[in-house]
C-alpha cells in the first residue's frame, strides 16, 4: 500500500466556504452541479441519498461546499455499520466511484476536513473515497495519511456514432462470438419491470457464491432514477437468457447489474447483451461505454479486456480512523472461500431470502 492524495484544482476564491449537509429539498440544486461538474459521476447524484437511507438503511452524509451562494463541490458519504466487518464511512457504498467532485483546492480541503471530522465523531474503522481518477500532484490535508490498496480497475471507452464501427472496434475473436450470437437468432428488448431481470440476476450471482440484493433495491433504483435506469433483456424466441440493468449519465452508459442463465454461455447471450447495450446506447446518443470495475486477476477482468477495453486502475483511498489495518472484504480473500462454496449449495429461495440481509453489510 502507498499514500494517496486528493486531486488538484484551480486557485481558490477569497470568498468564505461553508460546508453543509444535503437536505431533501436541495436535490435538484445538487444534481444541477453534478451534471455540470466534469469530475462528477452517476454515483455522485443526489438520488443515492435515497438509495442509502431507504434501500439499505445506512445513514447518509451528503456534504457540499458552498461559496458565493453556490455549490462549489460535493462529497456523498454513507455510514455503514456492519456486525460482520465493522463500521466505515464510504463515498460511496455499493457504487464503483465516489470521492470529492469539483471545487478549488480550498473547497476540496474543506470537504475533506469535514469528512475526517465526521469519521472521528462516528468512530468508524476507516474513511474511504472511491476515486475514479486522482492526479499524482494532488493536494491533501496536512494531517491526512491516505492509503491505497490496488484491487480494482475500470474499463471505459469512447463510442462511435456508427454501430458498425463499434463492432469492428471489438477484437476479432470476441467479435466473432457476437456475430455468432446474432446469427443464432438472439434479440433484445428494453423492459420496464423486474419480471425477467431479477430471477436471472439472482440465480446468476448465486452460482458465483455471492449474496443477492433485494428485489426492492432494483425497484427503488428504477423509481429514483427513472429513465436514466433501464433494463435490457436478451431472448432466444420467448426464452429470456440474459438481462442487465443500465445506468445513463450525460453521454455515458453503464451496464451495472447483469446476469445470464446457464444457456447464455453456449448461445453467447451474455456477449450479445453487452453488444446490444452498446448499440442501443449509441442510438440514444451516448458516446462513452463504461464497462464498470472488475477485480484484477479475475475472469470478469479478462472478459472486458477481450472486448478491447484498456483497464484503468481505480485509486481508491483509505484513511484509518479506529482500525489498525484495512479490511479485506472481497471474494478473492481466501478466508471467504468456504463461505462462497457453502452459499452456492444453499437452495436458491433460501439464498434469495438471506442474501439481502448480508449484502447490505458488504458495501
Amino acid at each position: 500500500m502507498h499514500e494517496a492524495s486528493l486531486p488538484p484544482s484551480p486557485a481558490p476564491s477569497s470568498a468564505a466556504i461553508a460546508v453543509r449537509s444535503l437536505q431533501a429539498r436541495e436535490h435538484a440544486r445538487w444534481d444541477a452541479f453534478v451534471e455540470a461538474c466534469p469530475e462528477a459521476t452517476f454515483f455522485h447524484r443526489a438520488g443515492w441519498q435515497t438509495i442509502m437511507e431507504q434501500g439499505f438503511r445506512h445513514d447518509s452524509h451528503f456534504l457540499y461546499a458552498e461559496q458565493d451562494g453556490r455549490i462549489a463541490g460535493v462529497l456523498p458519504l454513507a455510514h455503514v455499520r456492519s456486525r460482520l466487518f465493522g463500521a466505515s464511512l464510504v463515498s460511496l457504498p455499493f457504487c464503483v466511484y465516489g470521492g470529492i467532485a469539483g471545487g478549488s483546492a480550498a473547497i476540496r480541503l474543506a470537504l475533506d476536513d469535514a469528512a475526517q471530522a465526521l469519521a472521528r465523531r462516528l468512530g468508524v474503522g476507516h474513511l474511504e473515497y472511491r476515486w475514479r481518477e486522482v492526479a499524482d500532484n494532488a493536494q491533501q490535508s496536512a494531517d491526512a495519511c491516505w492509503l491505497q490498496k490496488p484491487l480494482y480497475a475500470t474499463f471505459r471507452r469512447l463510442l462511435s456514432a456508427d454501430a458498425e464501427q463499434n463492432l469492428l472496434a471489438i477484437p476479432r475473436k470476441q467479435r466473432a462470438v457476437v456475430r455468432k450470437a446474432m446469427a443464432g437468432g438472439l434479440h433484445s428488448a428494453v423492459e420496464h419491470d423486474l419480471a425477467r431481470f431479477y430471477p436471472i440476476y439472482a440465480a446468476s450471482v448465486h452460482r458465483l457464491g455471492t449474496p443477492v440484493f433485494a428485489r426492492r433495491h432494483f425497484s427503488l433504483l428504477r423509481t429514483v432514477f427513472g429513465t436514466d435506469c433501464d433494463i435490457l433483456t436478451v431472448y432466444h424466441g420467448r426464452q429470456a437468457q440474459a438481462s442487465v440493468l443500465l445506468f445513463y449519465f450525460r453521454d455515458e452508459v453503464l451496464p451495472y447489474y447483469g446476469g445470464g442463465t446457464p444457456l447464455a454461455r453456449s448461445t453467447g447471450a451474455n456477449d450479445f447483451m453487452y453488444w446490444e447495450a452498446m448499440r442501443r446506447a449509441c442510438e440514444r446518443g451516448c458516446r462513452l461505454f463504461d464497462f464498470g470495475r472488475s477485480k484484477m486477476g479475475t475472469g470478469a477482468f479478462d472478459f472486458k479486456k477481450n472486448w478491447g477495453f484498456t483497464p484503468q486502475p481505480l485509486p481508491y483511498a483509505y484513511q484509518l480512523v479506529r482500525a489498525t489495518a484495512l479490511p479485506e472484504v472481497n471474494p478473492l480473500n481466501p478466508r471467504y472461500a468456504l463461505f462462497i462454496r457453502a452459499w452456492r449449495r444453499l437452495p436458491l429461495p433460501l439464498a434469495n431470502l438471506l442474501g439481502p440481509h448480508i449484502v447490505r453489510q458488504l458495501a
